[in-house]
């Protein structure tokens, strides 16, 4: 790509994040959703599981989204227009980025179209490109969730980045443990602890390589995760329009893909973030049914079990 379509100086992004928060926070329009955690151990992985101290602000905008929807049911998009006091900076020509208003994490960023484009298009160049332009400058975890049965509430194509570690103590990303146990056949592997159907590429290069080679290989990688997972063929890739729901995860040394079959196993919601190991429950009662279970189960009950799983 270009580098004249890089809108974003290099080593400003932190900087402009710190202060926009700053500043949405005193004039209300960052309305962070207070959580408490407990750490949930299974299968060799601490889950982190948020629970939700208070939901009635961002049950409160999403009532007035619905209500100003069209006669068709087509929801309201916040994306067009953004709200000026949560954007960030822009990326390229084609991205920007904005703080997610309703955020359980600190420093929660939305990388966002800025051509209305449906959240059930295949990722393309442009979308990779705004991502590493944000991990170039922020050592994040990126996730996309790919429909509405992968958790996805706007209809407005976006990646979410979250800053590493998403906890102070323990590995930055609590399914990292098992990773190093992913056994590959050629650029693909599998993770033996997840009994769902998923699929892990490691990007290798050094993270000095050019931007459009970078670029280029993470988009190889992409289309061959989707491959891997029966949700990528030649229609489906010339159509650019994905197979069925999924969610994806990226850092700076991997990606993981997992298929959707629904948006929630019993009243458990669950996006991208839950393959990462971190999941959300609304209330004790969740919590309690969670730690029952296992967040292993939770995960399984929204994936697709694996053959003999």
């Amino acid at each position: 790509m270009p580098a004249q379509n890089i809108l974003l100086p290099p080593g400003t992004l932190w900087n402009k994040v710190t202060k926009r928060t700053k500043h949405a926070l005193q004039c209300g329009a960052l309305q962070s959703i207070p959580t408490t955690y407990e750490l949930v151990e299974q299968s060799g992985i601490s889950f982190l599981v948020r629970m939700l101290v208070n939901l009635i602000h961002k049950e409160e905008a999403k009532k007035r989204q619905e209500e100003e929807s069209d006669g068709a049911g087509k929801r309201g998009n916040p994306f067009l227009p953004y709200e000026e006091d949560l954007f960030v900076a822009d990326l390229s020509e084609t991205h920007l980025c904005l703080l997610n208003k309703f955020n359980a994490v600190d420093y929660h960023l939305l990388i966002i179209t800025r051509a209305y484009e449906e959240q059930e298009r295949l990722l393309n160049a442009q979308d990779f490109v705004a991502t590493w332009v944000c991990l170039d400058e922020i050592n994040g975890l990126v996730f996309y969730n790919g429909g509405q049965k992968a958790g996805a509430s706007q209809r407005h194509k976006h990646l979410q980045l979250i800053p590493l570690p998403l906890i102070p103590k323990g590995p930055a990303i609590p399914i990292e443990p098992v990773l190093a146990s992913a056994h590959f056949q050629g650029a693909i592997g599998t993770v033996l602890v997840f009994p769902f159907r998923h699929a892990i590429a490691r990007l290798t290069f050094p993270p000095s390589a050019p931007l459009p080679y970078r670029v280029e290989k993470t988009l190889e990688s992409y289309q061959s995760l989707l491959k891997a997972v029966d949700l990528l063929d030649d229609t489906t890739l010339s159509i650019g329009w994905q197979q069925g729901p999924y969610n994806l995860l990226m850092t700076r040394e991997w990606m993981l893909l997992v298929p959707r079959s629904q948006e929630r196993f019993e009243a458990i919601a669950v996006n991208s973030l839950g393959f990462a190991g971190a999941l959300l429950v609304r209330n004790q009662e969740q919590m309690a049914f969670l730690k029952e279970i296992g967040p292993i189960t939770v995960l399984k009950g929204v994936a697709i079990p694996r053959q003999g799983s």
